[in-house]
Order: C-alpha cells, then structure tokens, then sequence
C-alpha cells in the first residue's frame, strides 16, 4: 500500500492576540470576564491605531496589574484615584488618549467623588467601569453594587437594603452631569452582548479622539469565585439577576456623539 501525502491545507487567520495585548497569562480567576474586557479594549486600540499613544490608569482592585497586560504606556493611581491621575495625564499630554480602567468598589466606592467630579468639569478622558457587584480582590465583601438580597462575606444574609441602602447605578447618576458626553451600560454575559460592548468601547474611544467630553462605558461583568458559582453559572447569574437591577442601554449619547 503506497501513502499518499495529504497537503497542507491553507488557512486564513481570523482570531489572533491584538497587539495591543500583551502575550502573557492574567492572574485573574477562572470564568472572570476581565479578560474579555480586556481583550476588546486592546481590539479597539488597535483598530483605532491608538497603541503608541495610548495612556492606561490602572486601579487598585483585580485589575491592579492591568499594566503588565497591555503594550501601552500606562501608571497606577492610588485606590479610586484613577480619574484624577488621568485628569493630569491629559492636561500635560493633551494629544494622548487617556483610559481608565475600574471596578465597581474603585470607582462607585472610594472613588465616587473622583469620577463624579471628572465627569461634570467635562475631561476628556475614557473610564471602562466593570461593574460585579462585589469587592473582588479582597474577598468578596459588599460593594456600593451589589444587589438587595445578594449574600457576600460581609452580608451573609443577603444585603439588606433598609440597612445598607440601595445599590448606586453609576451610570444614571454621570449621565445627569454637563460634562458627560457618552454614558453606557452594556455586558459580558453572552456573545450578542459582548459584540455590543465591543462597539460602544470604540466609541467611546472616538468620543475622547473628537475632544468632546468625558465618557464612560460600564460593563456587567463576572465573579465566579466570589459568588460561589461555576463559570457558566456565574453568566446566567448576570442576565437573570444584574441586568434587572443594572438595565442596559444608553443613558446619554450628545448629538456630537451620534454624528462620529
């Protein structure tokens, strides 16, 4: 019996790391949706040939370390501080695109104050919000997020609202101030909302390229191992359960913003 040599066959090429996206493994748990969030930033990046000028504030929260994750310049600011390090970034270097990237307890928490202020004066920088509703990196407490009935380590018998309040919805509350200019909610859980999320980064990234204002893309995400769930788990947990609380949508697109 003769062997017959098959030949190669020639495929194209149409999923590759960004290059925007550092060749490296994450620290990040299992099932998290960072990585997905990461991933489409570092996609609009390079879509948008915006690597070599690009500036990344990192938090203090799971995404601490987001620095050794992108191929952009990039610094830490102290615990909720991203949006005022970003401020300064941008008024020194007006010509690069400054993007901050935050978890709820960042920037709904310690850093409400910071984000609040940097979207009513107007600065023109880009705040990626992942929203999971808990304290991630520290065990999992309750966040300014997390949802009435939710059980965490600090409220394992579920957040009760008569006691803690409401959970704060970031987006309708920087969607009522003059300086915003794109406010969305969108989420991780399944492929159709990922695609969305993808598109509203890159506008907001065109918003911050057009010098029109600040702007603010939230993103429902994951915490598998917070939640005590599996990732799949965690996923359906977001569409039954988060997105009644924290509706997506567009909470504020300005005129200048429709005409991108």
């Amino acid at each position: 019996m003769v062997a017959t040599l098959i030949p190669p066959i020639e495929m194209d090429v149409i999923y590759e790391r960004p290059t925007a996206l550092s060749p490296v493994h994450t620290h990040y748990c299992p099932g998290c949706t960072h990585g997905i969030a990461h991933r489409l930033l570092a996609e609009c990046l390079d879509e948008l040939g915006l690597r070599e000028q690009t500036v990344l504030i990192a938090p203090v929260g799971c995404s601490v370390f987001i620095y050794n994750y992108f191929e952009v310049d990039s610094c830490v600011a102290p615990h909720g501080r991203a949006p005022a390090v970003a401020t300064g970034v941008k008024r020194v270097l007006p010509d690069r695109i400054v993007v901050t990237y935050q978890g709820d307890g960042d920037l709904v928490s310690i850093g409400a104050g910071e984000v609040l202020h940097a979207a009513a004066r107007g600065e023109r920088i880009t705040t990626v919000f992942i929203n999971n509703a808990v304290y991630g990196m520290t065990g999992g407490q309750m966040a300014p997020t997390t949802l009435p009935g939710q059980k965490t380590t600090s409220s394992p018998a579920g957040r009760d609202i008569r006691m803690t309040g409401n959970p704060i919805r970031m987006s309708e509350v920087i969607a009522q101030l003059g300086g915003a200019v794109y406010v969305v909610r969108r989420s991780l859980h399944d492929v159709a909302n990922i695609r969305k999320a993808k598109k509203a980064i890159l506008t907001a990234l065109k918003v911050q390229m057009a010098g029109l204002g600040f702007s603010l893309v939230e993103l429902l995400s994951t915490c598998p191992t917070n939640w005590g769930m599996s990732p799949p788990e965690a996923m359906e947990w977001v569409e039954r359960h988060m997105v009644p609380v924290f509706p997506l949508g567009d909470f504020k697109v300005t005129d200048a913003v429709k005409d991108l």
